[in-house]
């Protein structure tokens, strides 16, 4: 009996041994909201009652530096947003394991001429996601503001405080957005037009979730935004719509392995999970609304009515993207954009009004000299403080990548960066207060 009971005991503590070892959970690293990570850890727990998901929050920056920072061993098992430069970086820090048989056969090799998943299996597309405009219909309506359908359409006085839109350098889906209009309008005139629609806004979020709440809530009428924040807005009941403007792109939102991970036999399971026609179905919950890897007859799952085809957005959008070409000057955009818009904002906002109210007096008249002084006035404001022929410069952008990373060239190159962005600041700062000066210069000489 006693021999009996004592192997019963060995048999209890090695089967919980067992399932002890067997229950370290997965963590996912991730930029996207909590009601897409919910949606997925509870299917997946579901499916996998002995597997737990651990969600690690982070926006996409702040992901890669995470990552980056902690040792094998240390490491998130899962890597998920949507920002396919980021991939790029850990694929080439050799950051990303390969993830074998995952990828959903159903899935297509390429969105439009963009290839679906890396060549060398280091991240797969999760999910497909376009860049647009969405606007609260009350707000305009109540503001007798006109729907906007193009980015150029945020430019126009009419819109001016109703606006809004997150900082490049906390949100990787705001800088793709950036980096969409930069490669579809090209580099002079894309900032052009970032900056005077940065003019029009009536705040830089910290957050990438803080313009579709502040456009869902009408606290702001439009919003620049990654389609899943607009149209989860509208299909979860909110006065809102969403379009694509013309200048767009269609990239996939990726998954990969980190290399180093705690726990990559299950990771690799919801990495599966997520990429299979049941992970597709939950995007599209109304709080989701993502757009699938797979085409809507693959799917069991009920599409909303009038639910855009992703598939035919990629075929008619202006924009191929270049993530190659993202990756190279990202650091260089993230910051272009907060020295001269996000720090200076309260600035270039000022030098926007008295542009439009220059302008608006000029209206209908002949004046030679105030049209030449706004014309004065709108150059100072919107140039770029940086060329694209700064661009073509390996020294700048080697520079710059090495010395935002904290992998670089040491203190003399902290110090050469910490210049540079303290002239692009002061340079703005300089013009915004300049553009001031002759826009009213301008208006005041009108009769």
């Amino acid at each position: 009996m006693k021999v009996q009971l004592k192997r019963l005991l060995v048999a209890s503590l090695l089967s919980a041994a067992f399932a002890g070892a067997h229950a370290a959970p997965i963590t996912i690293i991730t930029s996207f909201p909590k009601e897409i990570t919910d949606a997925y850890k509870k299917a997946f727990e579901a499916k996998y009652p002995d597997i737990k998901v651990e969600v690690l929050n982070k926006n996409t920056t702040a992901s890669l530096a995470f990552i980056k920072e902690n040792s094998p061993g240390q490491r998130p098992d899962v890597f998920w947003a949507s920002a396919p430069d980021a991939f790029e970086v850990l694929a080439r820090e050799k950051l990303l394991d390969k993830a074998s048989d995952v990828m959903n056969p159903a899935a297509p090799d390429k969105i439009g001429s963009y290839p679906l998943n890396d060549p060398d299996g280091l991240y797969f597309g999760q999910a497909l996601s376009g860049y647009g405009i969405m606007w609260n219909t009350r707000y305009l309506k109540a503001n007798k503001i006109n729907a906007p359908k193009e980015w150029s359409d945020l430019t126009r006085a009419e819109y001016f405080g109703h606006v809004a839109v997150s900082a490049p350098s906390r949100s990787g889906t705001t800088h793709l957005t950036v980096e969409a209009i930069l490669q579809g309008e090209g580099w002079e005139k894309g900032w052009a037009q970032l900056i005077e629609i940065s003019g029009n806004c009536a705040q830089i979020t910290e957050r990438s979730f803080g313009v579709p709440d502040g456009v869902n809530s009408g606290q702001f009428g439009v919003g620049l935004v990654i389609d899943f924040f607009g149209l989860a807005g509208k299909y979860s009941g909110f006065p809102v719509e969403f379009a694509y403007p013309t200048v767009t792109a269609v990239v996939p939102a990726n998954i990969g392995l980190v290399s180093g991970a705690k726990n990559s036999a299950d990771a690799k399971k919801f990495i599966a999970f997520s990429l299979s026609n049941e992970g597709q179905e939950l995007l599209l919950n109304p709080k989701i609304s993502r757009m699938p890897i797979v085409t809507y007859d693959k799917l069991q799952g009920k599409v909303p009515a009038g639910y855009p085809n992703i598939f035919d957005i990629a075929k008619r959008a202006k924009v191929q993207f270049d993530s190659h070409l993202a990756q190279t000057r990202y650091h260089v955009v993230t910051s272009m954009f907060d020295q001269t818009i996000t720090f200076r904002h309260k600035e270039l906002q000022a030098a926007t009004k008295a542009i439009h109210e220059a302008e608006k007096k000029l209206a209908g008249k002949s004046s030679p000299e105030a049209a030449e002084l706004i014309k004065q006035a709108r150059a100072l404001a919107y140039t770029p403080v940086v060329d694209s022929a700064m661009l073509k410069k390996p020294a700048f952008l080697d520079l710059f990548s090495k010395s935002v990373s904290k992998k670089g060239m040491g203190e003399f190159a902290d110090k050469q960066l910490s210049s540079l962005e303290e002239q692009w600041n002061s340079k703005a700062r300089a013009n915004y207060a300049k553009a001031v000066e002759l826009a009213q210069q301008a208006a005041s000489s009108i009769k």
